[in-house]
């Protein structure tokens, strides 16, 4: 009796365990399917911590400039490498221009004042210093007009061309009255006298070459009028001619016509001039002369003004024969003839040619046309005396290499190396397709900067420019962008130029041709991806820091792995820095990198200072 009435009682739990069982189930499955729905309350403070760590909006990063509110404070992670100060003495130091190493090379074609960058074990691996004192430069238009002294502390050219009204010393900073050589009177009227000819109000003409620039007040005048000047000096004698122009807030970079081919594509510029830029055009057969030709647009304009223009005039101050300066005149005149150049003006000191727009019309009596290479390959590659060819044209109406609409319309207009397919990989629509992107990085870049676009950033270098979308959305009066082109990169500086841009071509690997201090806004595109296992991440950051000037900012947009690697080397150079997502969220493995360079300058000895 009592074994059945056991096993009657168990047989009587068993249906209920099973019911109590599947009602658990159920509700746990119910509950689990309420959360993942997004309705469930951990989800809501989920969202809200999301919500409080936007990774688009931060304030915590100063892009404001301070001066002398310098304290330094380390980053505590990542743990870095931390970067000394240099000493003092090279505030002004420009690595592949220094005077010591050129003394070392010969004086022929002006090759000492080449670039000659050091070797690895010579190379610096500090911060270059700011001198005492430095200053954020005034905001243009001011700054065109004003530098602080203590910026560029070199007297010598308020001196040396005291009568021709470079720069005057004035208290505290420095006054350029907008003077030059062969125009002392003022660049406005100079410009003024090349427009009766240049059509350049109407927006033809937007790309300059300034050779031998001195302060580049020409490149500075031309900017009211909606042109950007590429100028160049070497460093000579002459102190920081192209520091001044810099600080100015003028696109200017060290160079000179020596014995290597120019840093520009070919039909790059609209217009080139030698202002006495003491260039010996008649030299090496012509060599100067038809490197200019090189890099002249079909239908571009070159002006000369000095020797031995109004010869006539001057050879007794010259100091030279009339019969020297005839001949020498005569042969200029032969030269431009040989490049299919026609004289268009000349009164007092100016003279202007105009190169055709294609060979159909051009009468050469004799010239030696390149059979072979690339006119666009240039990086230390020796200039040639052979005539760069007008790329073929079907009517004598035709515009060689393509016609360009007027300044701005060609800004976003397709290039006409893209549309005649000369840029591989890249058609009419990919390129349309860059301009969507690069205004949508930009509008993102605003986001978390809102001094981008504004005056503050007058100086600005895009790393590795690619087609210059980034440059074009930028494109103000407030700012100017110099766009480089990594040598090891896809060539597509000339599809830059022809957008009404500037740039040049460059190796990062290697000291760029700038003063320090002399760039406000820094960015770069996949640079660091670019040169993995070229060069040394370091070298490149290093470089960086030197051309940027305190308190500026830099913008780093390349994969994850490789930020966290920059970031953690930057971490140790004073710059304060944060990651940010992708715009179009946190899955995507590109990020962007922020930096501010900590305003700090230097001391006697390898110590630095806050004063």
């Amino acid at each position: 009796m009592g074994s059945k009435h056991n096993s009657s009682g168990n047989r009587t739990r068993s249906p209920l365990s099973i019911f109590i069982v599947i009602v658990l189930c159920c509700f746990f499955y119910i509950l689990g399917a309420w959360q993942r729905s997004g309705f469930g309350k951990g989800d809501s403070i989920a969202s809200r911590i999301t919500k409080q760590t936007d990774c688009n909006i931060f304030t915590d990063l100063s892009f404001e400039t301070h001066h002398n509110d310098v304290e330094i404070v380390e980053p505590s992670e990542p743990k870095a490498k931390v970067f000394k100060a240099c000493d003092i003495k090279y505030t002004d130091y420009t690595p592949c221009q220094e005077q010591e190493r050129a003394m070392k090379f010969p004086r022929e074609n002006m090759i000492y004042r080449e670039r000659h960058c050091p070797p690895e074990d010579e190379k610096l691996h500090c911060l270059i210093p700011a001198s005492k004192g430095y200053m954020t430069p005034f905001p243009w238009p001011k700054g065109r007009d004003y530098v602080h002294y203590a910026n560029v502390p070199h007297k010598s050219l308020t001196v040396e061309k005291a009568v021709q009204n470079w720069v005057q010393f004035k208290g505290n900073v420095f006054k350029f009255p907008g003077g030059g050589t062969m125009f002392p009177q003022g660049a406005d009227a100079y410009i003024d006298e090349l427009a009766t000819v240049i059509p350049i109000k109407d927006g033809s003409v937007r790309t300059a070459l300034d050779t031998g620039c001195g302060v580049a007040s020409w490149g500075a005048y031309l900017m009211s009028r909606n042109v950007l000047a590429m100028s160049f000096a070497p460093r000579d004698n002459h102190e920081a001619q192209v520091q001044f122009a810099l600080e100015r807030g003028v696109p200017a970079v060290i160079g000179v016509l020596g014995s290597i081919r120019l840093p520009y594509p070919s039909r790059a510029f609209d217009m080139a001039q030698c202002s006495r830029c003491l260039i010996p055009w008649t030299s090496n057969e012509g060599m100067y002369l038809v490197e200019v030709d090189r890099v002249l647009r079909p239908g571009g304009y070159w002006i000369l003004s000095g020797p031995p223009i109004n010869w006539k005039t001057y050879y007794k101050t010259w100091k030279r024969s009339k019969e020297d300066l005839r001949a020498e005149q005569r042969r200029i005149e032969e030269l431009a003839e040989s490049l299919c150049w026609e004289k268009k003006y000349e009164k007092g000191d100016i003279a202007i040619w105009r190169k055709k727009e294609n060979d159909k019309s051009c009468k050469r009596k004799s010239a030696n046309i390149c059979k072979t290479g690339n006119a666009d390959d240039v990086w230390y590659k020796e200039m040639e005396t052979c005539v760069t060819p007008f790329p073929q044209v079907s009517s004598a109406k035709e515009v060689a290499g393509g016609e360009l609409k007027k300044f701005p319309a060609r800004l976003f207009a397709v290039p006409p190396r893209i549309a005649n397919g000369n840029v591989e990989g890249v058609t009419a629509e990919s390129y349309q397709e860059d301009n969507k992107l690069w205004k949508k990085h930009v509008n993102a870049y605003k986001k978390m900067n809102s001094l981008i676009g504004t005056r503050r950033y007058r100086n600005v270098m895009d790393m590795n420019a690619g087609l210059g979308g980034f440059a074009a959305v930028l494109e103000s009066p407030k700012s100017w962008v110099m766009n480089v082109v990594p040598t090891i990169a896809k060539n597509t500086l000339g599809v830059i130029y022809e957008r009404g841009l500037i740039g040049i071509y460059h190796d990062w690997c290697e000291g760029f041709s700038t003063y320090p201090r002399t760039y406000d806004l820094i960015h770069a595109n996949g640079l660091f991806s670019l040169y993995d296992n070229t060069c040394k991440v370091e070298d490149i950051l290093l470089e960086m820091d030197r051309i940027l000037r305190p308190e500026g900012a830099v913008i780093l947009r390349d994969e994850v792995d490789v930020l966290n690697k920059v970031r953690k080397i930057a971490g140790g150079m004073r710059w304060d820095t944060k990651m940010m997502d992708h715009e179009d969220g946190p899955l995507v493995p590109e990020k962007i990198l922020i930096a501010v360079k900590q305003y700090w300058v230097g001391s006697t000895g390898n110590s630095t200072s806050s004063e």
